[in-house]
């Protein structure tokens, strides 16, 4: 894991992050440029659905806080405030009811899929909305450069996160390890 102080929204992009809320779920996210996001979900009620190139609103909101929102094709909308100098974030989730009620269709590699999530999204309710607020805790910081494709590149696995924690997934220019 990095350890880096984080002051300006140069120091946040290209950063790589794994997280897990309190609720349990973990989670692993890439800050690819100042647009663009990747990222993979490994626990939690959508575990197994990764996302390359998901447009996004970043934002640096005071020295070393930055806060990140974005809708996805599914309808889902999440915000989220990173505090990574104390190792903790905060996210807001806001699922769709036809995410909740069938949350095995979105997981998947999203891209492959964009017409999928489009026409579940008008076939099935979308409100009430489930709305997931939680804190994290940040357990892993790796600088991978900004629009680094080999972040976010495969679909999750069991135990990926400690891999990538242990140091077995990327080398040292931060390329997976074949």
């Amino acid at each position: 894991m990095t350890e880096k102080t984080f002051k300006t929204l140069d120091d946040f992009l290209g950063t790589h992050f794994i997280y897990t809320y309190d609720n349990g779920w973990e989670y692993e996210w890439y800050a690819k440029n100042d647009h663009t996001v990747d990222y993979r979900i490994h626990g939690g009620m959508v575990a197994g659905r990764w996302v390359k190139d998901q447009k996004a609103n970043i934002v640096m909101l005071t020295e070393g806080i930055y806060k990140v929102a974005w809708t996805e094709p599914t309808g889902t909308d999440v915000a989220l405030d990173f505090v990574p100098n104390e190792k903790k974030l905060n996210g807001t989730i806001f699922f769709p009811k036809w995410v909740q009620d069938h949350p095995e269709i979105t997981v998947t590699f999203q891209n492959e899929h964009i017409e999928l999530m489009e026409e579940s999204r008008e076939k099935y309710d979308t409100y009430p909305k489930l709305v997931v607020p939680e804190f994290a805790k940040i357990t892993y910081v790796g600088e991978a450069g900004q629009n680094n494709d080999d972040v976010i590149s495969e679909a999750p696995y069991e135990g990926m996160p400690n891999d990538i924690r242990n140091g077995q997934y990327f080398d040292a220019d931060y390329r997976r390890v074949k």
